[in-house]
């Protein structure tokens, strides 16, 4: 209890400042002018013990306490100047208004971190990843009822496959992806972009990323954009498919020139692998290297529609269950396998890994740019190689040179088509020019005078230059809606000039002049060096100029490796085969 009055002395009795719950009290007590004398003496003997102070009569002066800790300065002095109502007021406007920013900021990083993972909790089909369900029998994932509630009674789910993937095994050509292989899409079809969307959690995990290309279709297959991805996650670059290169292919040139081509994309790789999953020639190296970089995390197999991811996946497994019991249960149960762009429909998730980990096979990534995104779906197979590839080289050299009609002027004036899918117009090129094709051969490659390209496109369109297969189709095809003007420049004409990719099909290497119908001794002084092609494909697929492949016995002979530093050498990524 405080006492104050206005005699000579007053007696204010406090508790000791020990025991008194609000110190500010004490210290406005405290407070005074010189001129107040302030006596304090401290009580002992009592209990509980006080503090008695004499004073002068003047009142004390306290500054405002409305909240602790908090004071006020002095904003002027007059009617105008806030009173304490209007600065609680303030101070109450401003943390409310701190309250807000603080509310909202929390929000922004709660939804930063929301990932959004594999769903494990809905069963899938383990063959193509597309979630089990049983309304609908065209769509994917559809299985028999009574065979659902059964599996589902003994918690068997997860060995349960799919009608379409049934079908898919058997040779059938099923796709499933809306705007491919010649479908707008309906009901029972996934849209590109929602396959693109279930790897969009990637980029927010830690993993270590398998990227998949194909090296029959490098630029076409490569996503140049894996970065949106796979974020800042490692990269193994896995190459597929070599088995298919030309016979007697040097794979150190090869693995040299993926190499080159990687770091001019500007991805940073671990490391470069050439393998073939039909051989399993460098699986054995991509097991070994994922085991060893790993290190804990979740491993994503990614690639374009169609590289070759199921097929790797079942070499990897294979490979790795001679030393690891976990791989092979994993192998009795694999993904499944086709030649339609779309087979797998939803991340797979494999438990690959006895050290820890899972292995995850994805949808691929759709490219509009590619051939399969305009062919009708009954033609997908012919898109794809089955066996090594063996060039197809124009003019045709024949025991006496070259026919009668390319003699004089090589193939300036002719248009040459690879099938239906490709035009291409000769406009200037040294008499000795060769092109060479390299991709299916079920596709047929036809040569005629290209003022006759027209007419002879329009009546042999289905029959002789397929795909398209059949009238039926061919009344409906759109055509070759591209045109592309090529100005390939050389330097050497020992060595090809360039190679003209076509996405999803192939290339055509262009050499300056080919050898083996050289009639003449040309000296580059006296050449152009320049090369004049139109090539035509249909919309959107794309066309790549860039370096040429080194393949066949003659691709070593004039490959050249590129001298770099020591620094250089230790930035660039290893390859393996």
């Amino acid at each position: 209890m405080i006492y104050l009055g206005n005699t000579q002395s007053s007696e204010v009795r406090v508790p000791h400042p020990c025991i008194f719950p609000n110190q500010n009290v004490l210290s406005c007590l405290l407070s005074g002018t010189n001129a107040q004398r302030t006596t304090i003496r401290l009580f002992t003997n009592s209990t509980p013990k006080f503090l008695k102070i004499h004073n002068k009569p003047p009142l004390f002066y306290c500054k405002s306490t409305l909240v602790p800790d908090t004071q006020f300065d002095s904003e002027g002095s007059g009617a105008a100047a806030p009173t304490r109502g209007d600065r609680f007021l303030e101070l109450q406007q401003a943390r409310e208004a701190a309250k807000v920013v603080i509310k909202e900021n929390k929000k922004k990083k709660r939804k930063k971190e929301k990932v959004l993972k594999v769903n494990t909790a809905v069963a899938s089909c383990y063959g193509c990843g597309a979630p089990l369900q049983t309304s609908e029998s065209d769509a994917p994932g559809y299985v028999d009822p009574d065979m659902y509630e059964l599996k589902k009674k003994h918690h068997q789910l997860n060995t349960v496959i799919c009608g379409r993937c049934r079908l898919l095994s058997h040779g059938h050509m099923i796709t499933a992806v809306g705007g491919n292989g010649g479908y707008s899409g309906g009901k029972q079809f996934v849209s590109a972009d929602e396959l693109r969307e279930k790897l969009s959690h990637l980029r927010h995990e830690k993993a270590l990323i398998v990227k998949l290309v194909d090296i029959v279709d490098f630029n076409g297959s490569f996503l140049s954009r894996i970065r949106d991805l796979a974020g800042g996650n490692p990269i193994i670059l896995v190459v597929t498919k070599v088995d298919l290169l030309p016979k007697g292919t040097d794979l150190n040139c090869i693995g040299d020139w993926v190499v080159e081509a990687t770091m001019k994309k500007k991805l940073n790789v671990l490391s470069v692998h050439l393998t073939s999953s039909k051989s399993l020639v460098g699986i054995a190296g991509v097991a070994s290297e994922i085991q060893k970089e790993k290190k804990g995390r979740d491993v994503y197999i990614l690639g374009s529609a169609n590289v070759g991811k199921s097929a790797f996946i079942n070499a990897l497994l294979k490979t790795m269950a001679e030393r690891d019991p976990v791989a092979a249960m994993a192998e009795k149960r694999k993904p499944i396998q086709s030649a339609v762009p779309g087979t797998t429909l939803g991340p797979i998730q494999i438990d690959a890994f006895l050290s820890g980990g899972k292995l995850y096979d994805t949808p691929g990534v759709h490219l509009h740019h590619r051939q399969a995104a305009v062919v009708h779906a009954e033609d997908l197979p012919a898109l794809a190689p089955q066996n090594r590839l063996r060039g197809q080289s124009f003019p045709v050299a024949t025991e006496k040179g070259k026919a009668d009609e390319f003699k004089s002027y090589g193939l300036n004036g002719f248009t040459i088509f690879w099938g239906g899918l490709v035009r291409i117009d000769v406009l200037k090129v040294l008499p000795d020019t060769c092109l060479t094709f390299y991709g299916p051969k079920s596709l047929q490659i036809h040569v005629v005078p290209t003022d006759k390209a027209d007419e002879f496109y329009q009546k042999e369109l289905g029959v002789l230059l397929t795909p398209p297969t059949g009238k039926q189709r061919a009344d409906g095809w759109k055509g070759l809606e591209i045109e592309r003007l090529l100005q390939i420049k050389f330097e050497d004409l020992e060595r090809p000039a360039s190679d003209v990719a076509i996405s999803g099909l192939g290339w055509i290497t262009v050499e300056p002049i080919c050898r083996s119908l050289k009639t003449s001794d040309i000296k580059l002084d006296e050449t152009s060096k320049e090369l004049h092609l139109a090539v035509r494909v249909p919309r959107p697929v794309e066309v790549f100029v860039r370096n040429p492949l080194p393949v066949g016995k003659a691709g070593a002979k004039w490959y050249q490796y590129e001298d770099l530093t020591d620094k250089e050498l230790e930035e660039r990524p290893k390859w393996y085969f």
